[in-house]
């Protein structure tokens, strides 16, 4: 099968331009410097995947077109990956049935602690997001969501657990700061990377864009795109400066995949 990945928003948490900055990059009029929160649209064999719904999902809805939905698919619970999870009460409204959604046992607790009232049989209930979850037993394996085989794989950001996702030779790796070596097994074979770097400066939450040249070096595939970027980098210039097989991502990107 084929695939498609479609990027939402390639933007860090604060997204670009950021609130009330004059910098260079938050000035520019080039549409690739202007990012909303990160997010990917997966479509698989007619079947369509959210990696991910931030602060952001309504307005990539619009933009984007995106009428359906069949699974949500969520790496970590940080606001600017899950802060627009009740926006998907609209598919709700319409299809009358819960949106299957893929995540770890400590995101499915997260999520439940901070938005109890998804998971509450109120009345009112149906006014809100519905969903059907499907908690991840292990930190490495293999599942399938909305018949679409997925493998998945795990490593931290700041102590939060974050879960990676694989379809084929296509891998999404975003916020990704510790890990351990047992990763690259999971990677291995992947020909096209998506890989989270937040600017050229040492981070605390984040790999920079040297660490995730040297990472996707490793993991050895053949195109990588950059994602979950700050307004620290200029799209040209910091394209001059990356090897031809890696490139920034931007929104509105799509790249196909082989499943």
């Amino acid at each position: 099968m084929d695939g498609t990945c479609l990027f939402l928003g390639t933007g860090a948490s604060s997204g670009i331009p950021v609130i009330g900055c004059h910098c260079p990059i938050c000035s520019s009029r080039a549409v690739h410097n202007r990012r909303l929160r990160s997010s990917v649209l997966i479509r698989i064999n007619q079947k369509v995947l959210l990696i991910d719904s931030g602060p952001d999902f309504r307005q990539q809805a619009l933009i984007h077109k995106i009428d359906r939905l069949d699974a949500l698919l969520l790496t970590h619970t940080h606001y600017d990956h899950i802060a627009g999870i009740d926006e998907l009460r609209a598919y709700y409204f319409r299809d009358k049935w819960p949106v299957p959604c893929l995540l770890s046992q400590e995101s499915f607790q997260e999520l439940e602690s901070r938005y109890d009232y998804l998971f509450e049989r109120r009345e009112d209930s149906t006014k809100t997001a519905q969903f059907k979850f499907q908690i991840l037993e292990n930190d490495f394996g293999s599942t399938a969501i909305a018949d679409i085989p997925v493998d998945y794989f795990s490593y931290s950001q700041c102590n939060m657990k974050v879960t990676g996702f694989r379809f084929g030779n296509f891998a999404y790796v975003t916020d990704i700061r510790e890990y351990g070596h047992e990763i690259f097994a999971a990677l291995s074979g992947v020909q096209k990377l998506v890989v989270g770097a937040i600017s050229k400066a040492k981070s605390h939450a984040h790999f920079t864009v040297d660490e995730a040249v040297e990472f996707a070096l490793k993991v050895g595939a053949h195109h990588t795109w950059l994602t979950h970027i700050a307004h620290h980098l200029d799209h040209d210039a910091t394209e001059q400066l990356l090897p031809p097989e890696i490139r920034l991502g931007y929104d509105g990107l799509e790249i196909e995949f082989r499943i």
